[in-house]
């Protein structure tokens, strides 16, 4: 099965079109202002309005309002939401779109245990733990950790680049990998070679 890539942290056109342009399935648009990669509404809409057909758009809240989330589904249009923070299973699902649930992983959690409550989501998403950042932080965590046989398809994250990817693919059999710090110049700025390159290497693990 092919592997799906999620281009995360967008904050430009250009780069949701280098994503797009190279093979990116799709773009992640943040929506939690203390991240260096916040989007304002309008800015956001910019992007997703002109993001290619057929690449997804997904919005990404740590702990938001209802509000928050309504705003963005109703004024950007995107396809996905992607929860990161504490939020309950009935707030993830209790919207007009489809979402995907994050763990951030650490030793002494019970993935199993943590993720079952969100069984509505379309998938769940393995990142690493931080004290103080929720994603984006640059940082791998043990794949050893990610039992076999999971009852959603799995989006890997955390400290991947395009010298790991191939090994995190064949440990963890993702159905897609989700990268934002490792294809960067700058926070929230993109490099096209560095995602061509992430994107190259996620292929050539398919063969």
């Amino acid at each position: 099965m092919r592997t799906r890539v999620k281009i995360c942290g967008i904050t430009r056109v250009e780069d949701a079109r280098a994503a797009a342009a190279r093979g990116a399935d799709a773009i992640g648009l943040v929506f939690y202002q203390p991240s260096p990669r916040y989007l304002t509404l309008e800015r956001a809409r910019s992007i997703a309005m002109q993001t290619p057909p057929f690449v997804a758009t997904v919005a990404v809240f740590v702990n938001p309002s209802r509000e928050e989330v309504e705003d963005v589904i109703r004024e950007c249009g995107v396809t996905l939401l992607q929860f990161h923070g504490e939020e309950s299973a009935e707030f993830c699902a209790g919207f007009s779109r489809p979402y995907i649930k994050a763990a951030r992983i650490r030793t002494g959690l019970d993935l199993i245990k943590y993720l079952t409550p969100y069984a509505s989501a379309r998938a769940w998403m393995l990142d690493a733990f931080h004290d103080d950042l929720w994603g984006g932080t640059g940082g791998a965590f043990d794949w050893s950790l990610v039992p076999e046989g999971m009852a959603r398809p799995i989006v890997l994250s955390g400290g991947l680049t395009a010298d790991n990817v191939a090994a995190a693919i064949r440990r963890v059999r993702p159905y897609a990998v989700d990268i934002s710090s490792g294809v960067e110049t700058s926070k929230g700025v993109k490099d096209a070679a560095k995602i061509a390159a992430f994107i190259g290497a996620v292929k050539n693990e398919e063969g």
